[in-house]
């Protein structure tokens, strides 16, 4: 029989601390771990339309990492960003990305590993806040231009994220490309995003995929896109901008846009008729193809007068609702944005139409 002396209680008092340390310390990594990536819930499937409730209402985070250089448009992305985006209320954001900026012009089109580590970050910052997060792929230009000479880059930058991010939560949502125009008609893009899809399937095979339209995104080409029933963890996402001599009135990349300066939106009869007749074509549409819709942009530009704006802002997000469209405004901080990052407050007028 061993008497314990005060030494040996005080050893094994000792140890029994330090263990209790460790486990809570293991249990705090693997929760910390849950919260930033999730476990692989990907890869067990998801229902598609629980998936589109995921993402709820939303917001893009823009003019940042689809910028030629993060900061070339006045928005370099804050930690403190997606602590404002949730405690507003959003359940989700959209990170617009130029892949195409920082990747290899030929074979084998190596993205630029401090680039991935910033997506990486950002990814990271959201899924804190237990923010949905999309990520896609934004301002290719080359690829509407000469769609065949950098398909293989498309595919190629798709692989390399796709693996990347294979085991991330189904929280983190894809979507192949953004406002697809140009010489990147609406029968090549029907081809395109499918072999996009057949190299995500391989390391992704239950992600669930954004798919936009042909013509710039808008929803006049919905009826030319073709998605095979077999494709099932897929949600269709349209941007609305009408009407758009209203949403772009003064707008500098847009030609023209300074002769619509003082054009008003005031929620007339007409001008919400207009809307909800293109939401219920949108609604249609995703009925018959027992498909989810998301908006995945809409808003008016800042050169709009304020209380157009707001009008504007918040019937569309109602319809959107009413129709179990999940939606992302354009956008959080710039020429749309709902936040002054200046004076480092919201536009609380323009927040309240999307989150009353």
């Amino acid at each position: 029989m061993i008497i314990p002396t005060v030494g040996n209680l005080v050893k094994e008092t000792n140890k029994s601390f330090f263990l209790e340390i460790n486990m809570k310390t293991i249990a705090l990594l693997v929760a910390l771990w849950i919260g930033l990536y999730g476990c692989d819930d990907q890869a067990t499937g998801n229902d598609i339309f629980t998936q589109n409730t995921l993402l709820h209402r939303g917001v893009n985070i823009g003019n940042a990492l689809e910028a030629p250089n993060e900061g070339d448009w006045g928005v370099i992305i804050k930690d403190s960003y997606f602590t404002l985006i949730k405690q507003a209320g959003f359940s989700s954001v959209r990170i617009p990305i130029r892949w195409s900026a920082h990747a290899l012009a030929d074979s084998p089109y190596t993205i630029d590993a401090r680039f991935l580590s910033r997506v990486d970050w950002v990814i990271s910052q959201a899924r804190t806040q237990d923010l949905a997060v999309i990520i896609n792929m934004h301002h290719y230009g080359e690829i509407f231009r000469d769609p065949e000479g950098q398909k293989n880059k498309l595919l190629s930058m798709w692989e390399q994220i796709a693996n990347r991010y294979k085991n991330h939560s189904s929280h983190v949502l894809f979507e192949i490309l953004n406002e697809p125009h140009g010489n990147l008609t609406p029968e090549i893009w029907n081809e395109f995003f499918l072999d996009v899809l057949q190299i995500i399937r391989r390391t992704n095979p239950q992600r669930t995929v954004l798919i936009g339209t042909a013509e710039w995104g808008g929803i006049n080409s919905l009826n030319k896109l073709t998605i095979p029933a077999e494709e099932s963890n897929v949600i269709v996402t349209v941007h609305y901008y009408n009407p758009f001599q209203f949403t772009h009135q003064g707008a500098a990349w847009v030609r023209g846009s300074d002769a619509w300066l003082g054009t008003t939106w005031s929620g007339m009869d007409s001008e919400r008729d207009a809307v909800t007749n293109e939401f219920s074509q949108i609604q249609q549409w995703g009925l018959s193809h027992n498909r989810p819709v998301n908006i995945g942009e809409f808003g008016a530009y800042s050169k709009a007068d304020m209380a157009s704006r707001v009008l504007w802002t918040s019937f569309v997000s109602r319809e959107a609702e009413k129709r179990d469209f999940s939606w992302h405004y354009y956008e959080f901080c710039s020429g749309f944005g709902i936040y002054d990052p200046v004076n480092e407050q919201w536009r609380t007028d323009l927040l309240k139409a999307l989150i009353p």
